[in-house]
């Protein structure tokens, strides 16, 4: 029986390092060994979360900003509030005016005359003629001094007719209207009735005037 042979196995040789292999080992073994603070994830959340810390501090600062600012304008009004009482002071600016209308009005008692008694109870009755009737001045002096009317002395009525309150114009309009409301005439012999020396005694002119407004 014969015995096969076979020949010797070649010893295997041992691989040389593959330099890149070790490499690409080393990085990641010193990768996988690095401290937490120094990995990227960290550092970028360290970051986003400082950025809000940031913004909060300064959302909150803008809020205190807001405080100067009203106690500024409470400065400005309380600063602007001496100027009011300037108006108080204005006031007494009208003081120099009523003092010129005292004086006016004490001129005027000064220039008004002392009237006798006379005088006084002809300007009554004048005042009591006109409000009853219409009349010119010369007609009240007439109707005052007459012996047939109330018997005053010719300078106490023409003192009552001087000084009567009365309007000449508008007393012979309403003369004029009285005559017209009770007969008809033209304007000349209104006018006429309205002047003559026998009728009102009211000057032409103020005839003439009575007469434009009635007709």
């Amino acid at each position: 029986m014969s015995t096969t042979q076979f020949p010797p196995e070649a010893p295997q040789q041992e691989q040389a390092p593959n330099p890149k292999a070790e490499a690409r080992a080393a990085k990641a073994y010193a990768k996988a060994m690095r401290p937490w603070y120094k990995k990227k994830r960290y550092i970028f959340s360290l970051g986003a979360l400082l950025l809000i810390v940031i913004a909060a501090a300064g959302s909150g600062g803008g809020t205190d900003s807001t405080g100067p600012s009203t106690s500024s304008n409470t400065t400005t009004n309380s600063t602007s509030s001496p100027t009011e009482p300037a108006d108080t002071a204005a006031a007494p600016a009208t003081q120099p005016e009523n003092d010129a209308l005292a004086t006016e009005e004490l001129s005027a008692a000064e220039k008004a005359p002392e009237m006798t008694s006379g005088q006084e109870n002809a300007l009554q009755s004048a005042q009591n003629y006109l409000d009853m009737m219409a009349f010119s001045k010369a007609g009240l002096i007439q109707q005052l001094s007459s012996s047939a009317g109330e018997g005053f002395s010719k300078a106490d009525a023409t003192f009552a007719a001087n000084n009567v309150d009365a309007d000449w114009n508008q007393e012979a309009v309403e003369a004029a209207q009285n005559y017209l409301d009770t007969m008809a005439f033209s304007k000349a012999n209104l006018i006429q009735q309205l002047s003559s020396s026998a009728g009102d005694k009211f000057t032409p002119a103020q005839a003439r005037f009575a007469v434009s407004k009635v007709y």
